[in-house]
């Protein structure tokens, strides 16, 4: 029955025409239970990028999405970040998790894999601890760490959305539509009820300009109001990376450098992180008891400060240790022992100038060339960042891989795909 009713509702989608929750139910169902097939799952698909969903519609396949998959429960604020991705290098979730948690909350992070990136944030995890657990598993340890950074596609989270995954990565595209739906309904289903969202726009991200920023904001305050969530929407403007690697290993040796307090950790990315994490902090705060706001009014003022604290005295670091060592990874790993591919390429500047600009879908290309994020240690390390001043011979940028021919496939395609703008 469910069959039927799905392929009605893809015609009719597809036909410009709105759907009910019955008829969404059906295609999410289909979906989820591997029923729908590659061709059939692809044309719902495209229909995020034609026609678009009302927010009505939206609900629905958020609350379809949810209800055709497990779902967790936890006591009380359970705390969650979530970007809407789209910019290499920019390894907030290792950092803002460990400070949440050291906070006292619970923060269950459910994470993704690259899809148009060079690496999700379970791919960079996943470098360093296992992100592949059941259910029960997950409740294990989050019981002994306040939190977790697992992959969601290894549980049966809106199995639907990973489904919708595998069709849209060859094309590496995603609408806004479905990054609100996949976002909100694995968050939900997760049992989150307090979330902060990272929303960068800018020129070389998904999304491209303020205007269109400010829509999904709404969109995102839409639907956490009728799943009766609290969503704090971060909008600002993105023109570079924030941390300096970019690929699985490299990204999550600049997350481990920020929480060692490391002397060369990337700063961007400590405050960055620290922005978020003090956002998430204080939204979770205005539903916490009077006694604790109390205490961290008069200990820090705001969250931001709170967190600068936990991150600054170790504590961040310490929960972080216990979080890889419930992950059956290695607590006693440090940013120097992670080591990217053997074969490398330094990339030097052929003029003198001050950096204008860095293409973050060039830097991702690169990356994808090179291997990532399949290919852990493979990517590039930024040299310099915009407004930087640059020499003849200057080291910018290098290339990893364990691959001496896709170092020299990359090396090759720089032209078509330059990093870096000097003025």
């Amino acid at each position: 029955m469910n069959e039927q009713e799905a392929l009605l509702a893809i015609q009719r989608k597809i036909s410009g025409k709105r759907l009910d929750y019955k008829g969404i139910f059906a295609i999410m169902d289909e979906i989820a239970h591997h029923r729908l097939g590659t061709i059939l799952t692809t044309y719902f698909a495209s229909t995020g990028y034609t026609v678009g969903f009302n927010n009505t519609e939206l609900f629905y396949l958020t609350k379809a999405m949810i209800e055709t998959g497990d779902k967790l429960k936890f006591q009380g604020i359970v705390a969650d970040k979530h970007s809407i991705g789209g910019v290499p290098g920019t390894r907030t979730t290792m950092i803002v998790v460990p400070i949440v948690a050291s906070a006292g909350f619970t923060i269950p992070k459910s994470s993704s894999r690259a899809i148009t990136s060079a690496g999700g944030t379970a791919d960079d995890m996943e470098v360093i601890a296992d992100v592949s657990f059941t259910k029960e598993q997950i409740y294990k340890i989050v019981d002994k760490t306040n939190a977790c950074i697992v992959w969601g596609g290894a549980v049966s989270i809106a199995p639907a959305d990973d489904e919708l995954i595998k069709v849209e990565e060859p094309l590496l595209l995603e609408s806004f539509d479905k990054i609100l739906v996949s976002i909100m309904a694995k968050k939900v289903a997760f049992g989150s009820n307090h979330i902060v969202i990272d929303l960068p726009y800018g020129s070389h991200v998904k999304v491209h300009n303020l205007s269109d920023a400010e829509k999904v904001k709404r969109k995102f305050e839409n639907l956490a109001e009728k799943f009766g969530v609290k969503v704090e929407a971060i909008i600002h403007k993105t023109d570079e990376p924030v941390g300096r690697g970019i690929g699985p290993l490299l990204e999550a040796k600049d997350a481990l450098m920020v929480l060692e307090q490391h002397s060369q950790r990337p700063l961007d990315l400590e405050k960055k992180s620290l922005n978020l994490a003090g956002s998430l902090l204080d939204l979770c705060l205005s539903d916490s008891n009077q006694s604790l706001k109390d205490r961290i009014k008069k200990e820090f003022g705001t969250g931001r400060i709170w967190a600068e604290y936990i991150l600054t005295s170790g504590h961040a670091h310490q929960k972080m240790m216990e979080i890889i060592k419930a992950q059956n990874g290695n607590p006693n790993i440090t940013s120097e022992m992670m080591k990217p591919g053997k074969h490398q390429h330094v990339v030097k500047s052929r003029k003198k100038g001050i950096v204008k600009n860095i293409n973050s879908k060039n830097v991702t290309a690169i990356a994808r060339i090179l291997g990532a994020p399949k290919e852990k240690k493979s990517g590039l390390l930024l040299n310099v960042k915009i407004g930087d001043e640059v020499l003849v011979d200057k080291p910018i940028f290098t290339l990893y891989s364990d691959s001496h021919q896709a170092v020299e496939e990359a090396k090759d395609s720089l032209n078509n795909f330059p990093v870096f703008e000097l003025e």
